[in-house]
């Protein structure tokens, strides 16, 4: 039931709202605004926006919105919508401030997570001095279209010098000198114009390095992500598993079929495969990109079960390699746009070439040089950059070979089979040597794949 307490000279709530409150059954109190309200408690609303649209922003008072935080975030550049802009658009609704409730305006909305940690919150009413109290629960379920992240900064953690003259010179130099530092740190970064690591996969990463994680922890994390939720439920109930029953939750996946360490890997091979799309153009005559990806970890899989007990890598470490393989071919569409269709018409007419001389020689790289930098500018394992570095090298036995030589290895086997681009290339005796594998058993493997070749497509389809 709705609660009202407001002063005679204070209007109610305007009838939009009330009517929105009414519809999500969401129950509230009319609060006189004074400044002794916690601020942490207070619902900061900005509309902001750009060549994309508007965005919402929501944050607590006592924080500081951070728009270069805000652009790593998002990967736009985002600014204040004009005042005019903003006023049109709350006088449709007889509104003179901005309330903090996207299911008014229809923008997309992004709110900072941390407003959850307080037990009731106060969001503008759209009138002078009236604020509506709602609890932190009410307030979630008002923001399931919305999306939680990261990004103001705590005020508390900015102190002004206002009483310390003597120190300025000190202090500016300081800044100065970690201003140019930053820009220098990041000028690659900037030139680039890579996306922010997904935050699923910022917490996926925690919880791969941390020897206490559970379950319950990586359940958490994949059904915070709806879609990388339904996928890992959907890869799980696959008839290539050969799941016992209907698979009906995560943690169904995890504890009945995939395993913690196939979902975990496997979880942040998906939210980081959302992080750059497929490119529209692509060679012709070659293997779907995510295709090949799964054929990839897949032969992968069966030859880290196949290898002798004492020298396996990491199986889930393994299939991720497999899955992230060929990311450096997305990250050249994102960064070469101009120059990727050449790179793609190049490879058509050069079948005998792997695509490392293409790519060198429009580019001065390849796909594996900036793949390997990406995975270790978003701090991935060492053990995956190596792994895409040196990929196509059979004779590598540096640190982590394993992991390098086993995408080698079942992208060379794969090739044979007619997966993949590029010419067939041998595979030494060595490279089966240094993993422990007979041919035999590695030719087995991937027989054993192909054999399930349709149910694959299927869980391939999933990315695309």
């Amino acid at each position: 039931m709705t609660e009202v307490a407001f002063a005679d000279a204070t209007p109610p709530a305007p009838s939009v709202i009330r009517a929105l409150f009414g519809k999500l059954a969401v129950s509230y109190r009319e609060v006189m605004d004074d400044t002794s309200l916690p601020a942490s408690q207070r619902v900061q609303a900005v509309l902001l926006g750009d060549a994309v649209g508007a965005l919402l922003v929501l944050f607590p008072q006592s924080h500081l919105l951070d728009l270069n935080r805000l652009a790593e975030l998002t990967g736009r550049t985002l600014t204040a919508i004009p005042q005019e802009r903003l006023d049109r658009m709350l006088g449709k609704f007889n509104q003179s401030m901005l309330p903090g409730l996207p299911a008014l305006n229809g923008s997309p909305c992004l709110y900072e997570e941390r407003l959850l940690e307080e037990p009731t919150l106060l969001i503008n009413s759209g009138e002078p001095g009236l604020l509506l109290e709602i609890s932190s629960e009410a307030f979630k379920g008002m923001m399931s279209k919305a999306s939680a992240a990261t990004f103001g900064e705590p005020l508390s953690l900015i102190r002004p010098n206002l009483d310390r003259p003597d120190d300025d010179r000190e202090e500016i130099i300081q800044a100065m000198h970690a201003f140019t530092a930053r820009r220098i740190q990041q000028r690659l970064e900037e030139t680039l114009e890579i996306p922010p690591l997904a935050e699923t996969a910022q917490k996926i990463i925690k919880l791969r390095v941390d020897p206490n994680a559970t379950i319950d922890d990586i359940t958490g994390v994949v059904e915070t992500d709806p879609a990388l939720a339904a996928q890992v439920v959907s890869w799980a109930a696959s008839p290539y598993y050969a799941s016992p029953g209907k698979i009906r939750s995560v943690e169904d996946a995890i504890v009945r079929v995939l395993g913690f360490d196939l979902v975990i890997n496997l979880a942040l091979g998906l939210a980081l495969g959302k992080t750059l799309s497929l490119p529209k153009d692509h060679p012709q005559h070659t293997t779907p990109y995510w295709q090949q990806s799964i054929y990839t970890a897949a032969v992968i899989e069966g030859l880290t079960r196949a290898m002798p007990r004492a020298q396996r890598p990491e199986a889930g470490l393994t299939y991720l390699a497999g899955l992230l393989h060929n990311f450096g071919y997305l990250l050249l569409a994102h960064v070469f746009p101009p120059h990727f269709s050449l790179i793609c018409r190049h490879l058509e007419v050069n079948p005998h070439l792997c695509h490392s001389y293409v790519e060198q020689h429009l580019l001065g790289i390849s796909r594996e040089q900036i793949g390997a930098w990406l995975m270790r500018y978003w701090d991935m394992p060492e053990e995956l950059a190596t792994a895409l570095r040196f990929q196509h090298d059979p004779s590598y036995a540096g640190a982590h070979c394993e992991y390098a030589n086993l995408v080698c290895l079942s992208v060379r086997l794969l090739r044979k089979n007619g997966i993949g681009s590029g010419p067939e290339e041998d595979i030494p005796d060595e490279l089966f040597e240094r993993l422990g594998l007979p041919r035999e058993k590695a030719e087995e493997s991937v027989k054993k794949v192909l054999e399930a070749e349709v149910l694959l497509r299927e869980l391939a389809s999933q990315f695309a």
